[in-house]
């Protein structure tokens, strides 16, 4: 019987997802992704980076850097040729590629591009949906970048706005809805801490661990 499992987390920014992914992958000790898929793309399509962190949780808009008149320096030797087009959707499949190679290898816990939407053939999968209050998300967000309310709900509503549209267009589900996900939860309710601890017994108990 295979053993490895998936955990999904999608989440709104200022939510805390992001850290309560890290715990909860530490705890059930499987590999974590987030930004780090941007790199790992990169590597395996021989692109730049800077491309993927353009397209990372847009959903296609046309062109993401047009059509190359040149080939240095975003694309190494023995990668895609120059006349390549990059698409959004393009991009989109390569490190749907990526994730799905790191869940056949190993047990992992992904945090948003769609990877519930990639994986959803995976046997064994739990995926989460992390939201949190107006209030906490701002609370969180000017103490990490040390901004004021207003700059912070600018940066929610935008961030929401590209995420759901990004999940919506390339999952054909509705991003933070009860019925795209296993679980949702209010991380204000509990506490980060609190959070990673629900969400650990309901994923353990999910998938029988």
């Amino acid at each position: 019987m295979d053993t490895k499992f998936v955990v999904n987390i999608g989440r709104q920014l200022g939510s805390g997802g992001r850290e309560i992914g890290e715990k909860l992958a530490a705890r059930l000790g499987i590999s974590f992704y987030d930004k780090e898929l941007i790199q790992l793309a990169s590597e395996e399509s021989g692109l730049c980076s800077e491309f993927f962190e353009r397209a990372d949780e847009r959903p296609a808009q046309g062109l993401v850097g047009g059509w190359f008149g040149m080939r240095f320096p975003f694309v190494t030797d023995g990668a895609m040729p120059a006349t390549n087009c990059l698409s959004n959707d393009n991009l989109f499949k390569v490190q749907s590629d990526v994730i799905r190679r790191l869940a056949a290898e190993k047990s992992c816990l992904f945090v948003g591009r769609c990877a519930d939407y990639i994986l959803r053939e995976h046997p064994r999968c739990a995926n989460v949906f992390i939201s949190s209050t107006r209030e906490d998300r701002i609370a969180r967000l000017c103490r990490i970048h040390g901004f004021g309310a207003q700059e912070a709900e600018a940066m929610m509503a935008k961030a929401d706005k590209k995420r759901s549209e990004y999940y919506n267009y390339y999952s054909y589900k509705t991003w933070g809805a009860a019925a795209s996900y296993h679980l949702c939860i209010d991380s204000s309710v509990l506490g980060i801490d609190g959070t990673v601890d629900f969400v650990e017994e309901f994923v353990r108990k999910k998938l029988g661990l």
